[in-house]
């Protein structure tokens, strides 16, 4: 095997590559000296924008196969036959933290999926809770800031955090997830994931339905508690990273079951809850989980960098069958997710191996910009229309039209029969058992207590009363005895 050799960035052979050019032996170094300028200019900018949220994460690559025939929802190519397989790319994530943080913490997880279907890539862009702490994309960056580190003392702060919680009722239900049991979980296989937002699909024959996504892990649930988590954190700050990687190569594919529930669109209008606010769950006796495939992790990535912290997801990548509803976060999060990876990784960020498409080629005009590499030939126009074949529309559309009423401005959430801030919270907190209620308790308390502000504490334990007597009871003196300790 003949040896290879070390080349500049240019491929010219490098002679020395332990020791700088100098004038003369002990003498200063030389601007001449093309490796030395080019390998120290490389290395200081080896790093991109750790992304603001989800900084921390892991990914695999995968594949998903369809065990269910679900054609009468959506004309989704890769979803159009039982037994049919499209390779996936999937990033695990914690929320809040930055990229130097522990996995064992209690923090949502993200649960971000790109399909590579033949019909283009499709990214299903979810957490692992059903629900979140808002529903109006506008508070996001307010409630991001208060939950990362304080830009005084360099730290997150509980101040910080349950203030915007205060003046955020509706993030109650979402807090009583992950103040609870599965606030850690013990490993990204052990955890279910859901696209969370509603979505919509639209069958052959045009009829839309919204849906909403569940995968549930086939490794089981298994979480950590307070204490376990730190001690785990404290020893090995990237134990669900080392995790994922070893099952994977040890052949120990993890795999989740995918469910839908699924909506006639008809009925959104008048569901008892707001179907579209991403604070509340359709419940399962209204909307039974029906079974489309399974997801299945066999590869892990060669380059962490190249693969994982380079990867992009938008939700507003869909193919034909699939789209948005008017879920507000998601709305929002249709323009944010691709914006941020365009200030992030670049405009060409589509054009790296792990977000371009695999079974199409993007084709459009998009042109020029940092890193380009597929801007045309000679004889490729940059303009449509055009009179030299270049692509053109399909004028199919991807998903159904939705009806829209009313004048323009800014409005609250619509109100539905039984839709408040609360409800689900307190039903969430009754199905727990007797020792799931004493760990939420103990967690939530102890952030709570070390809150400065008694306004701050008194707001929050409004919202925990308002969900359940019992709860807010239970809350309110946990907290008073933390405090007069």
């Amino acid at each position: 095997m003949s040896k290879r050799v070390l080349t500049t960035e240019s491929g010219a052979p490098v002679a020395d590559n332990q020791n700088s050019a100098s004038a003369g032996l002990g003498g200063p170094l030389l601007l001449q000296d093309q490796h030395l300028l080019e390998k120290l200019a490389r290395f200081n900018r080896e790093r991109i924008p750790e992304r603001v949220v989800h900084a921390r994460g892991s990914g695999a690559y995968g594949y998903f196969e369809v065990t269910d025939d679900v054609t009468g929802f959506t004309h989704a190519d890769f979803l159009s036959t039982v037994g049919k397989r499209t390779e996936t790319f999937i990033r695990f994530s914690t929320v809040a933290d930055s990229l130097g943080g522990a996995d064992a913490v209690r923090d949502p997880r993200g649960f971000a999926l790109k399909f590579y279907t033949e019909q283009g890539n499709y990214d299903l862009v979810g957490n692992n809770t059903p629900v979140f702490f808002i529903k109006d994309p506008i508070k996001f960056p307010d409630f991001i800031h208060s939950q990362k580190r304080d830009p005084f003392t360099g730290k997150q702060e509980a101040d910080n955090v349950w203030d915007f919680w205060a003046h955020a009722p509706e993030a109650t239900h979402q807090i009583t997830w992950l103040m609870g049991d599965r606030g850690i979980p013990a490993s990204y296989r052990h955890m279910n994931g859901y696209g969370s937002h509603t979505y919509q699909w639209t069958n052959a024959e045009g009829e839309a339905f919204f849906v909403k996504y569940h995968f549930k892990t086939n490794q089981g649930i298994r979480c950590l508690s307070a204490e376990q988590g730190a001690e785990l954190a404290g020893k090995d700050a990237n134990s669900h990273q080392t995790d994922l990687l070893q099952a994977i190569e040890r052949g120990v594919n993890p795999s989740w079951t995918l469910y839908v529930q699924v909506m006639p669109a008809a009925e959104a209008a008048d569901y008892r809850f707001n179907p579209f606010d991403l604070t509340k769950i359709w419940p399962h006796s209204d909307y039974p989980l029906q079974r489309v495939g399974r997801l299945v992790l066999d590869r892990n990535p060669n380059n962490v960098f190249a693969e994982v912290e380079q990867a992009a997801f938008s939700p507003n990548n869909f193919v034909p069958g699939i789209g948005p509803s008017p879920d507000k976060m998601l709305q929002g999060r249709l323009f944010a997710y691709a914006d941020a990876q365009r200030y992030r990784v670049g405009i060409n960020h589509t054009q790296l191996p792990v977000n371009a498409p695999k079974a199409t080629v993007a084709s459009n005009y998009g042109r020029d910009g940092a890193m380009a590499t597929r801007n045309g030939g000679r004889s490729e126009k940059n303009y449509e229309p055009n009179s030299y074949q270049g692509p053109s529309q399909t004028d199919a559309a991807l998903s159904a039209p939705y009806a829209l009423t009313g004048w323009t401005g800014t409005y609250a959430a619509p109100a539905h029969v039984k839709d408040d801030d609360f409800f689900q919270a307190g039903e969430l907190y009754r199905l727990m058992s007797d020792d799931e209620k004493s760990r939420l308790i103990a967690n939530i308390a102890g952030g709570l207590s070390q809150v400065t502000r008694d306004d701050v504490i008194e707001k929050n334990l409004a919202h925990f009363h308002a969900a359940d007597a019992e709860y807010g009871k239970r809350v309110e003196e946990a907290v008073r005895a933390l405090r007069e300790d």
